[in-house]
């Protein structure tokens, strides 16, 4: 046939510019992830990563100038500032290395082909379509020329979707003509995967994988099933792509990450440490490892590789980012901000760190700089279509709570309360993370000149008595902290919560000692809630991020509904590691109400249902096992627990309801969560008054007592009342921490002092809420306390209270470094 016009190829020649460009064997992939990585790690460029040379394939289309060296002097010319000799001179060096896909037996052909794939491999997807649009007016069935439309197409689908069906119609013709290329199948699944049509992706991936299996098929395929969070499918893709091609970096950091996500954080942190081996200035895998050691609870290793990742590139913005996080939820505030502000110069329009900036100046008192921070967020409106981000979604709520806490920043905080001024609509739509629509919504004032920002303070300025408080209270509140992956360690948390504990001590040995307490600017004896008032009091104040209100508070619609405190232990494959050591708890207690069911409604089947219970040991098992046994079980099953009260004996409530769903293991939700409702929060506030009241008179009595027995009483109600508040959860967040310095300072006020710390895996709420009574839970909680006598130099420190009057002050305190001032205490 006659060669087509090369007018086209000559439109073009000076619009890019390129030394040397490769075109790699994915084979022009519009977006798959590990192309973009690859990329980012400069793939496009073989002579600056020698040693990636395994992630980025033998080229299809490899455009240089054969008589151009690297380096040279003058340097190689542009491939569009040559003329269309030079151009045929890269279609025929193109040829040369056998890379057309369905050459033909005409070298003319053949050429003309070549032309119109290094239009594409340069960008000119309009051109290369002519191009190969001019062959096929004389060749209809020409599948080279088909495929590369096809693929020009699919190359423009990222600018206009409409490509993507022309695209996919011509790939649908290849496919039909020459049925048994992988490429082919690959490219399809290239188009497919952006328009959401995930299956059909992979069973191409699948397809080609049969024809002829390969490392970069299995990372290809391995890259879908992670994306559609089959974890367990996608790492198995990922080792067997590491099994063809051993020095595949990418793949290995996506392996690790398959773990990561299905929290299995050891073998995570051993894979990224793999891929490092393979290339050791991987700053992703640095990356990706400093989080792994996050989610431990590692803050030194996490610290050490984000540093790794950011000494190979200082200006890594998701490293600047993630570290930022990091320091803010360490309780490192001012740190923080640095890595915000570094990420806000490099990238100025990225909304996590923009909101975590605020919220970080908001938390150190630096009002001004937090709300224009904010505001900056709420003005980065989504485009129409596009999801809000989640930074947008709460921002309005942080500037609103940042408001009102500038407003009462000296006003004493017994004068006022949280719970109460706050519209109920705002604290209900906030606590719930819903979208700010709230109607009739009344803003707070803005910020007041003549209240000054929070300064900072020197740990010397306090007197020596007041930097007693602080030191103890940094020691209490670690003995506070969870050992258990997931939990950070937070400097801040930590010495908000002693604080709130030393501040109960003090209260309730004044209640006991009949004297009368300061709430909501009314003089008046102490009741239960003000002493849990305490402890929500100052976990606020160290993180305004989170809503840390009491539910029975909320708008009454709200609470007739129910308020659920929902927990996911398993979605899908994703584990919920912080709850991993209360698995095997749960299971057992499931197996037991399975069998409880069964003896009632299925007595003759019992023995059978039994048999079967015995062999299961995960949680995925029992789905099916239900609904062999029981008709009724079809996508899911529910379990309810009780508990026990003292007030009425014989009397339950409904304690958690554990949820398992699913058509298949992999494929299901495990969860648990409570019910706020109106009655149910009155029953527990019934007990919880009753136990109080007892604990009151037997606090009084042992004021005046020194029998050892009277103590022991009274720890055995202070355990008794928390754990009927950790099975009520009456907070939207933080009910486990607040219940735990309650704990420990009343116990404190009682003349105990907690030595030991909480044990490996173990959680307060968790505990209370899988204990079958108080009298178990006082029993386990007591071991792991190691109580001892508390020191009489406690009842000597100064009032927290009055030490810390105002919001200011308190924020101040929470402020100030101390690490070289206390001493440290095992």
């Amino acid at each position: 046939m006659a060669p087509a016009s090369r007018s086209v190829v000559v439109v073009t020649l000076s619009l890019l510019s390129l030394c040397r460009t490769v075109f790699s064997s994915e084979y022009f992939s519009t977006l798959t992830l590990f192309n973009n990585e690859l990329h980012k790690q400069g793939c496009s460029s073989l002579s600056e990563w020698e040693e990636y040379a395994a992630d980025c394939e033998s080229s299809i289309l490899q455009l240089e100038d054969p008589d151009c060296e690297e380096g040279s002097n003058p340097p190689c010319e542009s491939v569009f500032s040559l003329n269309a000799e030079k151009i045929l001179n890269q279609a025929k060096l193109f040829i040369e290395q056998k890379k057309i896909p369905f050459p033909v037996d005409n070298h003319n052909t053949n050429e003309e082909l070549a032309i119109g794939y290094v239009l594409i491999g340069n960008g000119l997807y309009d051109e290369a379509i002519k191009h190969f649009s001019l062959l096929l007016q004389g060749d209809p069935e020409l599948v080279s020329a088909i495929y590369g439309r096809g693929i020009a197409y699919g190359k423009k689908s990222l600018q206009d979707i409409k490509n993507a069906d022309l695209a996919l119609f011509e790939l649908n013709r290849v496919i039909t003509l020459e049925p048994n290329w992988p490429e082919v199948y690959e490219q399809r699944a290239e188009i497919l995967s952006p328009l959401g049509r995930i299956s059909e992706a992979l069973n191409d991936l699948t397809k080609a994988i049969q024809l002829q299996p390969s490392a970069r098929l299995y990372r290809h395929r391995g890259t879908l099933l992670f994306i559609s969070e089959d974890y367990v499918a996608a790492m198995e893709d990922f080792q067997q792509s590491l099994e063809l091609k051993k020095n595949q970096p990418i793949a290995m950091l996506y392996k690790g990450l398959t773990f990561f996500h299905r929290g299995m954080l050891k073998e995570a942190i051993e894979t990224f440490k793999e891929a490092l081996k393979l290339k050791s200035d991987f700053i992703d895998a640095y990356k990706s490892l400093g989080q792994a050691y996050r989610e431990l609870g590692d803050f030194e290793s996490a610290m050490e590789s984000f540093q790794k990742a950011l000494m190979l590139n200082q200006n890594h913005i998701q490293s600047l980012q993630l570290r930022g996080m990091m320091l803010y939820h360490h309780g490192s505030l001012q740190e923080a901000i640095g890595n915000f502000k570094r990420c806000l110069q490099l990238e100025p329009y990225n909304e996590v760190c923009q909101y975590m900036k605020g919220l970080s100046h908001v938390a150190m008192g630096q009002f001004y700089e937090g709300i224009k921070a904010q505001t900056k967020v709420m003005l980065n409106d989504p485009l129409l279509g596009q999801k809000a981000s989640s930074e947008y979604l709460k921002v309005k709520y942080l500037r609103e709570y940042s408001r009102y806490l500038h407003s009462h920043l000296d006003i004493p905080v017994v004068e006022y309360n949280v719970d109460l001024d706050l519209p109920g609509n705002f604290k209900n739509h906030w606590s719930k993370n819903l979208p700010f629509l709230i109607e009739d919504y009344e803003e707070q004032p803005g910020l007041q000149p003549h209240i000054k920002d929070v300064l900072p303070q020197n740990f010397d300025s306090y007197s020596s008595e007041v930097q007693k408080l602080i030191c103890s209270a940094d020691h209490l509140g670690a003995l506070m902290q969870y050992d258990t992956p997931g939990f950070l360690p937070n400097r801040r948390i930590h010495r908000a919560m002693g604080l709130a504990t030393l501040e109960v001590m003090q209260a309730m040995h004044r209640t006991w000692s009949n004297s009368k307490v300061r709430v909501n600017g009314k003089t008046r004896q102490m009741q239960w809630r003000d002493m849990f008032d305490i402890a929500v009091k100052w976990r606020r104040i160290a993180d305004p991020d989170q809503p840390v209100l009491w539910l029975d508070q909320m708008p009454a619609r709200s609470l007739s509904r129910g308020f659920n405190n929902h927990i996911n232990l398993i979605r899908g494959q994703i584990i919920n590691i912080r709850y991993l050591a209360y698995f095997d708890n749960i299971l057992d207690f499931i197996k037991d109400r399975i069998l409880v069911y069964h003896g009632a409604y299925n007595p003759r089947g019992l023995l059978e249902v039994r048999q079967a219970l015995e062999n299961v040991n995960k949680v995925e098992d029992l789905l099916p096992i239900m609904k062999q046994f029981n008709s009724k079980t079809r996508d899911g099953f529910t379990v309810n627990s009780k508990v026990p009260s003292m007030k009425d004996l014989g009397k339950e409530y409904d304690g958690f309801t554990i949820t398992i769903t699913g058509d298949r293991v992999g494929n299901m939700l495990f969860s648990v969560e409570t019910q706020t409702t109106e009655e149910r929060t009155q029953q527990y506030q019934s007990e919880i008054e009753a136990i109080y009241k007892d604990l009151t008179a037997k606090g009084k009595a042992l004021m005046l007592s020194t029998e050892l027995g009277d103590a022991d009483a009274v720890c055995n109600l202070i355990l008794s009342l928390v754990y009927y508040f950790c099975n009520l959860m009456p907070l939207s967040r933080g009910s486990s921490v607040v219940a735990y310095s309650v704990v420990m300072g009343a116990l404190m006020a009682s003349g105990k002092e907690v030595i030991g710390r909480i044990p490996k895996g173990k959680l307060v709420d968790f505990e209370a809420m899988t204990t079958p009574s108080p009298d178990s839970f006082s029993k386990t909680s007591k071991n792991w306390m190691n109580l001892k006598s508390l020191p009489s130099w406690y009842q000597s420190l100064p009032s927290v209270a009055e030490t810390f009057l105002s919001t200011r002050t308190m924020i101040e305190v929470l402020n100030t470094e101390s690490s070289s001032h206390c001493p440290k205490k095992s």
